[in-house]
């Protein structure tokens, strides 16, 4: 069963809060900004997103208030001066980086709020936060109003002149590496999302060769009752289907044979069962070959 929202009749309080919590996790944009007599501000956005690498694009919204359908300071900021650095954010920033959201008056300074340190930018005028393992200058290209209404989003596009990188989260092979970078991304309500080397897992792209395809699998397995989602696509994920190997050697295999022949579907059940454990310890191979034992 699933419950059907038509968003055109929903309250805007409501769609916005579910929508947090559905599209998620979202990256932290931590943007500072400064208005046309030096008052600097920083604030989070977690509507935003890189979207082009050539030239070098990010987005990112500043929504109107639902409540009373006033705009934010960042927003005000950069329509004056079209600059903005984008601080990307870690765990051991995350609660001042909460902090800096408060609702303070205009011409407040954020990095004094939150107990951020300036770092002065090399091409735009807004500062950089020091703490920060990432900042990215940029010069704003457009702004991009969603709407008039308090929830619309305001999409401000910018160009990454200059980025920033600490040193301490590079890797030997010259580049940034993931496991260092300790991320936080956002969720629904009160909740956050830690990204680190305990719940990363990588995924092969199939860019080399081309997949075969969950609908090229063999029947059985493709109507398999135990292989999950993620079991099929990593079968599906291999160029061509493999032969069968005589020099394949496993004693689980043997067993399976010896105490399930006498009951074919049971068998499979089993065969199936010790086929997704292969894959999910990331041996393709060896589970094809126990599949194939099948035929």
């Amino acid at each position: 069963m699933y419950r059907s929202i038509n968003l055109k009749e929903a309250n805007p309080a409501s769609t916005q809060r579910i929508l947090k919590h559905a599209i998620a996790p979202r990256p932290i944009c931590f943007a500072s900004t400064i208005d046309n007599v030096g008052n600097v501000n920083l604030s989070p956005f977690s509507f935003f997103n890189l979207f082009s690498t050539q030239p070098p694009v990010l987005i990112f919204s500043p929504t109107r208030r639902v409540r009373d359908n006033t705009t934010k300071h960042t927003l005000q900021n950069v329509l004056e001066v079209p600059e903005v650095v984008i601080n990307i954010v870690s765990y051991d920033m995350v609660q001042q980086v909460s902090l800096s959201s408060c609702e303070y008056p205009k011409g407040s300074d954020e990095f004094l709020k939150s107990g951020f340190t300036k770092e002065k930018s090399i091409l735009v005028k807004p500062p950089r936060v020091k703490e920060s393992p990432v900042q990215l200058e940029c010069k704003v290209l457009e702004i991009k109003a969603l709407g008039s209404q308090g929830g619309a989003g305001n999409l401000i596009i910018a160009e990454i002149i200059m980025m920033h990188i600490d040193e301490n989260i590079m890797g030997n092979n010259g580049e940034i590496d993931q496991r260092k970078l300790d991320l936080v991304a956002r969720l629904g309500d009160n909740w956050y999302a830690r990204i680190n080397s305990d719940n990363l897992f990588e995924v092969e792209k199939p860019n080399t060769n081309m997949g075969i395809g969950i609908d090229h699998l063999p029947e059985a397995v493709k109507n398999s009752k135990i292989l999950s989602g993620n079991q099929l696509g990593l079968l599906a994920g291999v160029s061509q289907i493999p032969e069968i190997d005589p020099s394949f050697e496993d004693e689980k295999l043997k067993n399976i044979f010896q105490y399930f022949s006498i009951d074919p579907a049971e068998m499979e059940v089993e065969l199936h069962l010790y086929a997704g454990q292969l894959l999910d310890n990331g041996n393709v191979a060896g589970a094809w070959q126990i599949l194939l034992a099948l035929d």
